[in-house]
């Protein structure tokens, strides 16, 4: 087994550059991660707007457990943890259903103040 460590404090090159391929991979994908929640997003907005317009709660429980189970199944066809894969959702639901909460308060009241 060869050592890519110079003992120097220098990596060798070669792996400095492999490095430098795998991240800048890493970060057009953390790129693209952003562009699928932004537009995610803009999806979930024009749900909650729906939602307020014919006063439908914020939350849908059933749908939730529905796409909890099949995103920790596509988790596991990725080989990806599931348990990551339903931290990584709920933490998207909430937000979502925060915000459908303002957008029906909003509605409500007739404000669109205090847009986050």
């Amino acid at each position: 087994m060869t050592t890519s460590y110079t003992g120097t404090g220098d990596a060798d090159p070669a792996v400095r550059e492999e490095l430098a391929r795998l991240r800048a991979s890493i970060d057009n994908i953390d790129a693209a991660v952003v562009h699928m929640l932004a537009e995610r997003f803009k999806c979930t907005q024009q749900v909650g707007h729906l939602k307020a317009q014919h006063q439908l709660p914020p939350a849908d429980p059933a749908r939730e457990a529905r796409q909890i189970a099949r995103l920790r199944a596509l988790a596991e066809n990725a080989k990806l943890d599931p348990a990551f894969a339903e931290k990584f959702l709920n933490f998207i639901v909430a937000e979502v259903i925060r915000h459908h909460e303002r957008i029906a308060d909003e509605a409500l009241n007739g404000t669109t103040a205090g847009r986050d």
